[in-house]
């Protein structure tokens, strides 16, 4: 009996502790008779909802999905997505449902209590907390649809009886749910909200709409949403792609939700280490940077030559040099062989490289010719790196950018094109986005004019990789796409890992790779290393290929499967093959 209540427990949203500590009952807890009589606790109550800890699935830690995917290379780890692994036990599977629904239990409580001040408080001020709780409820299910498949669904707090008869509702219905709770929520939010960007308004409602509906594939509903909240006017392209994804900005015109990080109050800094502290450049020690994860080979070749081609058809394309003539977001998202970065002279193919604070050259811990831990695949993950880092080894991160505008750009555009619309408009809002990439570069960046359907599905996914990298976009695409069963049975490339076949790759000119070696790269822009693998092993230089991904051939792991507990207590069955 004590099981069967604490998994009911867990199936409203609950239980008493996860692996993020989140509270059982914040200081705004309606289970207080005192709480929702003022204002200022309705404040408290709706900003507990931005708590990373609800947005687990973006905040937990960054480039959380990222590490699913093909973007990703973390030496010799192999997660349990990417190894076909993944099952009821698995850590953030119970996470995830848990935070949620207790995200969406909090949500509910709010709506019912500004049902219940109405007349009593200023009912402009409870239309807003109405407004975001809707909001947010919406999202915290349209996460649990895309993830679960049919879920639990309930707008009223559960008691423990109640909570053992909730079964799994369809996620058709829900989403039907979802989609009327962020219209009243655009309803009821208000216009803008000069004075404090991070808090949700109304053209936030129809983004979020517009993103859930392409997640669904439901690109009717999708381009609607989106084009309300593309013409309202209230989002913008930052001029600059680099600073919005810096711990140092706290606003931008693009955010349309981003969670803030803070160093002094320990918000999301990981134990007080910053995670991303593990992954950038391995020069300044362990407590600075180890290189443990980064940037894989397959994600740099994803990136398109300066005349709007992929390598595998870019004349301006050089096997040994292919960090040259690429869409500056490659450069941007990762440091490149013979760039500058951090104060220093960056080249894994080099023992020794300049320090241009010091004028002097020192040993370069980022080359496996001195550091066989040095990044495996011969690049660093630079994207919202600053030099802040490196002042102590406590750092916060990043902010948790789980929404911007070039998002909702490139959604809007790709429901179009789905839907047959390969017009200006569709062609315009990927052009924004691109343009901005090559903004104070003094490139000119090549437009995008295709007409042709199919054509326009490549650039677009090639296009929202390019942006999105390491922002947790990636997994989300190859999932909702059904394109995720194509990386099944691919390598992990890394360089070789001996300094002896270094240093023969350089004296034989195939550094950085075998000449005349060009990768394969299909409809979808999954990038297929088989003709640079087969020619290395041809001129006798092994390339390290430390892990297989393996997707389960049945597909299952399109949809998450349900926490052990509620499958075996609760719901009888499981998702299909887990």
């Amino acid at each position: 009996m004590k099981k069967i209540i604490y998994s009911a427990l867990a199936v409203m949203g609950l239980t008493l502790s996860s692996c993020t500590n989140l509270d059982l009952m914040p200081p705004a807890d309606p289970a207080q008779e005192t709480w929702y009589q003022t204002e200022e606790q309705f404040d408290m109550a709706v900003k507990d909802l931005y708590r990373s800890a609800l947005w687990y699935w973006e905040a937990n830690r960054l480039g959380h999905t990222d590490r699913f995917t093909d973007d990703w290379m973390h030496r010799d780890h192999v997660y349990e997505w990417m190894g076909g692994a993944v099952n009821s036990d698995t850590g953030y599977v119970g996470t995830m449902w848990t935070n949620t629904y207790k995200g969406i239990t909090r949500c509910n409580d709010i709506i019912k209590n500004c049902e219940l001040r109405r007349g009593i408080l200023n009912d402009g001020i409870i239309d807003r907390f109405e407004g975001e709780a809707r909001l947010f409820r919406a999202c915290f299910y349209s996460y649990l649809i895309f993830l679960y498949g049919d879920v639990p669904y309930y707008e009223e707090k559960q008691t423990i009886e109640s909570a053992c008869q909730l079964g799994r509702v369809k996620k058709d219905e829900i989403l039907k749910k979802i989609y009327a709770d962020f219209d009243k929520a655009y309803k009821m939010l208000p216009e803008d909200n000069v004075s404090n960007r991070v808090r949700v308004i109304k053209a936030t409602a129809m983004a979020f709409k517009c993103r859930t509906a392409t997640w669904m594939l439901d690109y009717a509903t999708a381009k609607e949403a989106g084009e309300i909240a593309i013409k309202s006017g209230k989002f913008m392209l930052d001029s600059n792609f680099e600073r919005i994804h810096k711990a140092s900005t706290t606003t931008s015109p693009e955010y349309i939700l981003m969670l803030p990080r803070s160093f002094e109050l320990e918000i999301n800094t990981y134990n007080g280490q910053s995670f991303m502290m593990r992954n950038p450049s391995s020069q300044y020690g362990s407590e600075k940077g180890t290189a443990t994860a980064g940037p894989s080979m397959e994600g740099m070749l994803s990136f398109l030559c300066t005349d709007g081609l992929p390598v595998d058809e870019s004349p301006l394309y050089n096997p040994s040099r292919p960090w040259d003539n690429r869409d500056p977001r490659c450069g941007m998202t990762m440091a490149l062989p013979e760039s500058t970065f951090m104060g220093l002279e960056y080249n894994p193919g080099k023992e020794k490289i300049m320090d241009y604070g010091s004028g002097k050259e020192i040993k370069n811990n980022d080359s496996r010719l001195v550091n066989l831990n040095a990044s495996w695949s011969g690049f660093v993950y630079k994207k919202g790196v600053d030099e802040s880092w490196y002042a102590h080894s406590k750092t916060v991160a990043p902010p948790c950018i789980v929404y911007r505008y070039a998002d909702l750009l490139l959604m809007y555009a790709e429901a179009k094109i789905e839907l047959g619309e390969c017009d200006d408009d569709a062609r315009d809002a990927i052009n924004q986005v691109r343009e901005r990439a090559y903004n104070g570069t003094g490139l000119q960046y090549p437009k995008v004019t295709e007409t042709d359907q199919a054509k326009l599905r490549t650039i677009l996914r090639t296009e929202r990789r390019m942006e999105f990298m390491w922002e947790n976009r990636r997994w989300f695409d190859l999932i909702r796409w059904r394109i995720y069963h194509k990386l099944n049975g691919t390598w992990k490339v890394g360089l070789p890992n001996t300094k002896s076949y270094m240093k023969k790759m350089i004296q034989q000119g195939d550094w950085f790779f075998p000449k005349n070696t060009r990768p394969n790269i299909d409809e979808d822009g999954i990038v297929d290393m088989t003709p640079i693998l087969d020619a290395a092993k041809a001129a006798g230089i092994p390339f390290v290929t430390p892990m297989k991904l393996i997707f389960p051939e049945d597909g299952r792991q399109y949809l998450l499967p349900l926490p052990t507990e509620d499958v075996s207590l609760i719901f009888g069955e499981n998702n299909p093959g887990y």
